[in-house]
């Protein structure tokens, strides 16, 4: 797996798993009738930001992408913030991990102090685990923060890591 850049040939690739999780409507606090225009406005960003796809080495399909970015302005600019998506259909092979530590390293390497993420979905177990293990800490949680479509009103976690 090789994690790169992404660039304007690789959004119809993201597109389809990046709608699918949306609309599913499970772990991301975006509408789930997004539609693509706006989809492709928010994920695919312009520098300070930064977008990224993980690849499969053998035949170069889109595995995931992430996108990170300052997670404020101003005299808060040195916190990131990052948002992964991983193709349903390759997941369980490490490429949320792989992307994990891509955008940390991206951070540490670009000056950033800390990394925070602002709303992990409390349901979304897999995901609290794995940023867990990469050193995340939950330092907060918005009690019924988050509508979701089984399990009703779940909490949102603030997960913070400092780099």
């Amino acid at each position: 797996m090789t994690i790169r850049d992404a660039t304007p040939a690789d959004w119809p690739a993201i597109w389809p798993f990046l709608h699918e999780i949306v609309a599913a409507g499970e772990t991301y606090t975006l509408e789930r009738d997004l539609d693509e225009p706006s989809a492709r406005a928010l994920w695919m960003l312009e520098p300070p930001g930064r977008t990224v796809v993980a690849v499969d080495d053998g035949d170069g399909t889109v595995l995931g992408s992430a996108k990170m970015n300052p997670n404020h302005r101003g005299p808060a600019a040195h916190v990131a913030s990052a948002s992964f998506m991983v193709d349903p259909r390759h997941g369980r092979r490490g490429v949320g991990r792989a992307l994990g530590e891509h955008v940390l390293g991206w951070a540490r390497d670009s000056g950033y102090r800390a990394m925070q993420f602002n709303a992990v979905v409390e349901t979304n177990t897999r995901a609290v685990a794995l940023w867990r293990s990469l050193g995340f800490e939950v330092i907060g949680t918005l009690p019924e923060g988050f509508a979701h479509p089984t399990e009703g009103y779940v909490g949102l976690h603030i997960m913070h890591r400092r780099l």
